[in-house]
């Protein structure tokens, strides 16, 4: 029987299947070094309320209006098509669709990045439905093909996939990405698609219905997406599950959020997204600008506090309460040095214009402290 356990561990994790992610920097970065991000805040607020309201309205819109995309830092790598052709992508928790910018596509903005040529594929399918895909910041649209995609190994046949045509709003310029897989729940989706994780798990090309994250600032050991299973080694005691309270995004009840043990955001509990796709911690203005306030921090323009850098290391911990176990982020995490020595929170709200809503995002700043398991077969995180 003991040897039938160790066998048994042995294939487990050959089904392990691990797709390393870079680091980049991000859109914001991007901006911030050419001395645009001022103008383009100001052109392009982001405001996620103003696709809510069309969520029930245009079906083949897919909608992601809890996204800031001007924060989006990991890529991996994968191929489409037949022979592949390579595309850099964001792997995220707050989205559920692939796209990619094609070879139709006739906006400036899709320069200098990888575009998908169909007519080289032999395996490519046109569906002959178009696509729209809005984003806190910008939008994009297109039609839906299918193709084989590749990932970490993994053959993913007749994979849905949107292909771009326009691009509204120049953020791929400033984005070294080339389009975005997501890892969200298919209510996320184009009506009518199914998600990459979700083909592969229903293909029988995973072992587990559950995928890892994560994600490192070090440099001795790479960021990594686990597909189909965990990898113990990346983490040290006992993974605490937390139930999904909303099926469509990786959404769970949060308790509270704390400084030195007093409730300063999140009173009497909130929601939260545990989301790779967004770098900041982002709640509720009124919530972010108190926060801010209680750490001296400065109010920028676009939303962003600046901080004296020299007072980091005197800064507490806000700590994150989350289904009773609190999860303490140190100052060193939730602030940021940029260019020319000026240093920032990473705590940011949504648009001003938005309504005040009870739901935080909780990006790579928490999510490259905390090791993340997402349970699909369970609903749970």
């Amino acid at each position: 029987m003991k040897w039938l356990v160790v066998l048994g561990l042995v294939a487990l994790s050959e089904c392990l299947v691990r797709i390393p992610l870079t680091k980049v920097k991000s859109i914001r970065e991007n901006l911030r070094e050419n001395d645009t991000l001022r103008d383009y805040l100001e052109k392009y607020p982001f405001n996620p309320a103003r696709f809510l309201s069309k969520y029930h309205q245009h079906r083949e819109l897919a909608l992601e209006p809890m996204r800031n995309y001007l924060d989006m830092a990991y890529v991996g790598i994968i191929t489409i098509g037949t022979p592949p052709q390579e595309f850099r992508v964001i792997l995220d928790t707050g989205s559920a669709d692939l796209w990619v910018p094609s070879t139709y596509c006739n906006s400036m903005p899709c320069g200098g990045h990888h575009i998908f040529k169909p007519q080289l594929s032999s395996t490519f399918r046109p569906s002959g439905r178009h696509m729209n895909i809005a984003y806190g910041s910008g939008q994009i649209s297109g039609h839906v093909g299918y193709d084989t995609v590749r990932i970490g190994g993994l053959v993913d046949e007749n994979q849905a996939l949107g292909l771009s045509h326009k691009v509204h709003g120049n953020f791929m310029d400033f984005s070294v990405f080339d389009g975005i897989l997501g890892l969200g729940y298919p209510g996320l989706a184009i009506r009518g698609t199914t998600p990459v994780f979700d083909n592969l798990w229903e293909k029988g090309l995973l072992s587990e219905n559950v995928f890892a994250v994560y994600l490192s600032s070090r440099k001795e050991r790479g960021s990594v997406l686990m597909l189909g299973g965990v990898d113990p080694s990346y983490y040290a005691g006992e993974l605490n599950w937390v139930p999904v309270s909303q099926p469509l995004y990786w959404q769970v009840a949060m308790d509270s959020i704390t400084l030195n043990g007093t409730v300063i955001a999140c009173k009497g509990g909130c929601q939260a997204i545990i989301d790779t796709g967004t770098s900041m911690l982002t709640g509720p203005p009124t919530s972010v600008a108190d926060i801010n306030h209680k750490l001296r921090a400065l109010y920028s323009y676009g939303g962003e506090y600046r901080v004296h850098c020299d007072t980091i290391d005197t800064l507490p911990n806000i700590a994150f309460v989350i289904n009773g176990i609190s999860y303490p982020v140190p100052a060193s995490a939730y602030t940021r040095k940029a260019r020319a020595g000026t240093c920032y929170t990473n705590f940011e709200s949504f648009h001003s214009k938005s309504p005040e809503t009870n739901t935080w995002i909780l990006g790579d700043v928490f999510l490259r402290l905390y090791f993340s398991v997402f349970d699909r077969a369970n609903n749970r995180v």
